[in-house]
């Protein structure tokens, strides 16, 4: 088994002994070092890892043949919109087109989807490039930047992060949200240096975004990594074939079990319901 040497780069306490005492309900800019609910009625990830079928002896072999670990923003780290929802967000997106008499630019569907990447997309397929796309994006990124103030921080991840920088292995953020945003919410925690400067996010060119594998491969060869020593976590299907077109082992945390169908739907077969259970996993490296 690999054992790597611990380093003292890192902020913040041991963090190798940090546990989530208490629920956190402060906005993310209280950087307490304990971890907050990462869904409504489950206060803390119960690290059993219920019906993923993926034991602490699976993950440890899984993280084993890290030494790069691309992490998905909204979802991993945070929820994002835990208190500025996405879809009002999403409405927001469309009463601005049709406000611009734009309103047969998007399907019924669209319309209804609640999520704002897919109105996004949906205008981006039709006017690819345009100014509308642009000022489109740029709202966007201006309600996700609101979103942070108060975005939940996914029980354990601030831990698992710190710990995973104490053994040298190294991370980047590769998102579909703007870099922006991610770099905003990891200063409030007090983990910009535990990426930086590797924060891969949403582009003027909508079309890399996952599922197509544009930010893994940024982030990469940046990196200098080859696609099997790094590992991926993701929490839906674009995610999971984004690491798959990148040739990157992909583990899926699932905060509930629409999201775990889901997940399991597209093909992951190594997936979590808690980040404990992979914190676990790597103290015992």
């Amino acid at each position: 088994m690999v054992r790597r040497p611990l380093g003292n780069h890192h902020d913040g306490p041991d963090t190798l002994l940090v546990t989530p005492d208490t629920t956190q309900t402060e906005p993310v800019a209280a950087n307490t070092g304990n971890e907050t609910a990462d869904d409504a009625g489950n206060a803390t990830g119960n690290g059993k890892g219920t019906g993923t079928g993926n034991g602490t002896a699976d993950l440890r072999e899984l993280i084993t043949r890290a030494r790069v670990v691309l992490w998905d923003f909204d979802g991993p780290i945070c929820r994002l919109f835990a208190g500025h929802s996405a879809e009002g967000v999403a409405d927001g997106l469309v009463e601005w087109l049709e406000g611009r008499g734009l309103h047969g630019l998007l399907t019924e569907s669209e319309r209804e989807s609640l999520d704002p990447h897919v109105v996004l997309r949906a205008v981006d397929r039709r006017h690819p490039g345009s100014d509308l796309v642009t000022e489109l994006e740029e709202r966007l990124t201006q309600e996700e930047l609101k979103a942070t103030a108060t975005a939940m921080p996914t029980a354990w991840a601030d831990p698992l992060i710190r710990t995973l920088v104490a053994l040298n292995l190294r991370l980047a953020i590769t998102t579909n949200n703007s870099p922006q945003v991610a770099t905003t919410y990891l200063a409030g925690r007090g983990l910009t240096s535990c990426f930086a400067p590797h924060i891969y996010g949403r582009t003027q060119e909508l079309r890399h975004l996952k599922p197509d594998p544009h930010c893994l491969n940024r982030a990469l060869r940046a990196m200098g990594s080859a696609p099997d020593t790094a590992l991926m976590i993701g929490d839906t299907p674009s995610d999971f074939l984004a690491a798959r077109e990148a040739g990157v082992p992909f583990l899926g945390y699932a905060r509930n079990e629409r999201k775990e169908k889901l997940l399991r739907g597209a093909g992951a077969t190594a997936v979590v319901d808690s980040l404990e259970s992979l914190l676990n996993a790597v103290r015992q490296l």
